[in-house]
């Protein structure tokens, strides 16, 4: 789970978690939040590894006390072709708030049916990549036949 104020803008290399890979994005990432009154704002590291990229950051100064969800989760449905099938799933309280899927296109590097939230679009992008640079680290290591 992601804070779904949190707008990842470049993965973070020098994190200290002890598998980066569990993440909720598949990777820690640095970037702003985006809040209300408090759009651009970059979080200290504590905050990044702590709230940001963990979601449910009740402890952040930052976030609105009047929200539609406290966390997004991610995870893909389905691949097949060049198409690749991201569910999510938005929490509030520990429960489910809103789900949806959101279909991507490798070939043509373009989301088929993006969400109507741009902030869930952002984390989904953010997840997909690293899951698809894993896949290939992956691909590039297992012995052909």
């Amino acid at each position: 789970m992601a804070c779904p104020y949190f707008v990842p803008a470049q993965r973070l290399e020098s994190g200290t978690w002890p598998h980066p890979s569990r993440l909720p994005l598949g990777a820690g990432w640095a970037g702003c939040c985006s809040a209300p009154g408090h759009e651009g704002v970059e979080p200290t590291e504590t905050e990044l590894r702590e709230l940001c990229n963990l979601g449910y950051a009740k402890q952040c100064p930052r976030l609105p006390a009047q929200r539609n969800f406290d966390a997004v989760r991610f995870a893909i449905a389905r691949e097949g072709g060049s198409q690749v099938v991201v569910s999510f799933a938005c929490e509030k309280a520990h429960r489910p708030a809103a789900h949806g899927s959101l279909e991507y296109d490798i070939l043509l590097a373009r989301w088929i049916s993006p969400p109507s939230d741009p902030r869930i679009q952002k984390l989904a992008e953010c997840y997909l990549k690293s899951y698809l640079e894993r896949k290939m680290r992956f691909a590039a290591a297992s012995p052909n036949p």
